[in-house]
């Protein structure tokens, strides 16, 4: 069994969902080395947070952010973590949610996604900075 391991600091994203298939891909070459097995990746990070979803419709990432952010709203009355700015206590709450780590099997050397699916990184602040992944492939 092969395993192969990379960190990355992905550019900063803005506000929003954001697909970083293609960063993720660039990042780990080495798995074309694998027929069978799987691909994680894991976002270092409590306030954004990982997904696979939609990659064609670029409208299903605006509609995530808009119902995460009616789900989850800033300045709610109850929030006692707030001195890191309005929108940090719910960016927790929605990295929690969406969790911080996402699996897919790898198939002759490529992450077997459906046509429709790609990876998301879910930016929850306003200024988030650079975020940084591990990204770990695995199997024969």
């Amino acid at each position: 069994m092969n395993f192969f391991q990379k960190e990355i600091k992905l550019k900063p994203y803005k506000r929003g969902f954001h697909l970083i298939t293609e960063s993720i891909l660039e990042a780990i070459p080495e798995i074309k080395q694998i027929n069978i097995g799987q691909l994680q990746v894991f976002i270092k990070h409590t306030s954004a947070s990982l997904t696979i979803n939609e990659n064609a419709d670029y409208t299903i990432r605006t509609d995530f952010e808009s119902h995460f952010d009616k789900m989850v709203p800033e300045n709610a009355p109850y929030y006692q973590h707030t001195y890191e700015g309005s929108d940090d206590m719910p960016a927790h709450i929605k990295a929690s949610l969406l969790g911080a780590s996402v699996q897919m099997p790898i198939t002759n050397g490529n992450p077997n996604l459906g046509i429709w699916q790609g990876v998301y990184l879910c930016e929850h602040r306003d200024y988030g900075g650079s975020r940084s992944i591990v990204i770990t492939a695995f199997g024969n």
